[in-house]
């Protein structure tokens, strides 16, 4: 849910093509180290020696690839910082614990020149990655000197001088 709210802001508002490279004026791309902090909720089952490893590797899979509006897309956890004592929860028999720790979040504003890679284009506009995120480019925000060709191969949106079109997929052997 927090994904596609952060999806929404990401509305191109200027374009430039140089040297066979488009850059999209969409957000300046926040890249930081955070301290943050995440609740987990363990079952007795997991109580023991191993509990430590098992709430790390818990809080791992819970927040990477997350996003959130006040922090951003988290990237990836860099350090467990604290493990707050854990809080039997009455009823369930769950354990509740706080845990702080520090993550790599990618936080975007608009209004910066980024680097995207160029997935699909079509006559509506094209899509592009930036980082985790993919934007997508209407045809109106694209300069009227480039058309959109469909038999280009692969189809591609070109002017005399520049285009803008899929990067070749690469198959390792």
């Amino acid at each position: 849910m927090f994904f596609l709210a952060c999806l929404k802001i990401l509305l191109p508002t200027k374009i430039e093509f140089h040297h066979d490279c488009a850059y999209l004026t969409i957000f300046h791309v926040y890249s930081l180290q955070k301290e943050l902090t995440h609740t987990i909720h363990l079952h007795p089952s997991y109580f023991g020696p191993s509990m430590p490893t098992y709430l790390k590797k818990k809080l791992h899979s819970d927040v990477e690839g997350t996003c959130s509006g006040r922090f951003g897309y988290i990237i990836t956890v860099v350090a467990l910082q604290n493990i707050g004592r854990g809080k039997v929860l009455p009823g369930s028999g769950l354990a509740e614990f706080n845990v702080k720790y520090q993550a790599i979040v990618f936080k975007p504003y608009k209004g910066e020149v980024v680097d995207a890679v160029v997935t699909t284009v079509n006559k509506m506009g094209f899509f592009a990655d930036v980082g985790p995120l993919q934007v997508f480019v209407s045809q109106h925000l694209i300069p009227n000197d480039m058309k959109f060709d469909p038999n280009g191969n692969p189809p591609c949106y070109q002017s005399e001088d520049q285009q803008v079109r899929c990067l070749p997929r690469l198959r390792p052997r």
